[in-house]
């Protein structure tokens, strides 16, 4: 799925990414707002991931996200 479609949709496939990163709270999925970069930051933070590696994790992520 794009990152267009995932932002417009971020309501509904919000609870996959609580799934994939269980560390994140409501409100960081509330803050990241479907766009990539912040997702990609609160990964980052919460499980002290290299921003390499939290960009890779959510472009991998949004590939297995179903419509």
């Amino acid at each position: 799925m794009n990152w267009d479609v995932i932002e417009g949709r971020w309501d509904q496939v919000k609870g996959h990414a609580k799934m994939k990163w269980g560390e994140l709270t409501d409100d960081d999925l509330d803050v990241a707002a479907g766009k990539k970069d912040k997702l990609a930051g609160r990964i980052q933070e919460r499980y002290g991931k290299s921003r390499e590696e939290a960009e890779r994790e959510v472009e991998e992520w949004s590939r297995s996200v179903n419509d």
